[in-house]
């Protein structure tokens, strides 16, 4: 087998949580070598990928790219930006499916990353530090969707402990409350649009178990409409009904009696246990004799 198809196989068949690593890291690697190409040929400049993938803190330019509030969340820049957020997106990905299940962790996965992409432009309005940087902010990476998905599972499971190289066990609400501490902690430090981003994610991880533990689930819409569009998407297949004749009297009587061996058949389970007792193959077939009668 070749690489191209155990790498084909291996999408097609993984899981939810390895089909999004490697949309992430196709991602990266098709545009890097895009743009290695554009460099290579000194066009570089003209193919800026950041303009149309990345999401601006600017509402009024998002108008123009709709698209980027989801784009942005697969678009890394440089190798250590997508290591790191792969790296939490697996180990966070695996915990969260040991609690929850796998359309949940797409749906946390995106609307996280739009709660993170909404808390990030509502600093760049209202943060008056960041203010005069607002026509020039972009938001990338998938980080703002990987602290959900952490914030999510920590907050529904808060006392679940886990075993960390050279701390030994800790709660997973100690763990999450480390990493927002760091973000507030290091927003003045540079990047402040993206530890911003992480809080929305935070927010949103939270709002998820909280609903829940009530019995709503917050995913269920935008499941919903990815479920829609992957139905859309999807080939219709022209069905073609032949129907084989007999090829001799003896095979058609052959046929003959043994429906209605099965009609008599249903027809004494009707007698005894009444219509409702029929499973659903026997309803159809009754229902299909009926019209050839």
């Amino acid at each position: 087998m070749s690489i191209y198809q155990e790498l084909k196989d291996s999408f097609k068949f993984g899981s939810t949580l390895t089909k999004l690593l490697y949309i992430n890291i196709i991602a990266f690697i098709s545009f890097k070598l895009v743009f290695v190409f554009f460099w290579a040929t000194g066009n570089d400049a003209q193919f800026p990928f950041s303009r149309w993938l990345c999401a601006p803190a600017y509402f009024p330019s998002l108008l123009y790219k709709p698209w980027t509030v989801i784009t942005y969340m697969f678009y890394h820049e440089d190798f250590l930006h997508i290591a790191f957020n792969m790296l939490g997106l697996y180990w966070f990905g695996k915990l969260f499916l040991d609690f929850l299940n796998k359309r949940q962790l797409v749906g946390i996965y995106l609307l996280g990353g739009i709660s993170g992409y909404i808390l990030f432009s509502l600093g760049y309005y209202f943060i008056p530090a960041l203010q005069e940087h607002l026509l020039g902010a972009r938001i990338l990476g998938a980080s703002a969707a990987v602290f959900a998905i952490l914030s999510a599972v920590a907050f529904y499971r808060p006392n679940y402990t886990i075993y960390l190289m050279f701390i030994g066990p800790a709660k997973l609400k100690y763990i999450a409350l480390v990493y927002i501490l760091l973000d507030v902690l290091m927003m003045a430090s540079g990047n402040a649009g993206g530890h911003i981003s992480h809080l929305g994610g935070v927010l949103f991880g939270w709002l998820f178990a909280l609903q829940y533990s009530k019995g709503r689930d917050v995913t269920n819409g935008i499941n919903g409409i990815i479920d829609y569009m992957v139905t859309m998407l999807k080939p219709r297949k022209n069905l073609k009904v032949s129907h084989k004749k007999p090829s001799n009297d003896l095979d058609y009587n052959l046929i003959k009696n043994k429906e209605q061996k099965d009609i008599d058949s249903i027809l004494e389970k009707i007698s005894k246990a009444g219509y409702e007792s029929l499973s659903k193959d026997e309803k159809e077939k009754l229902f299909n004799m009926s019209k050839k009668k």
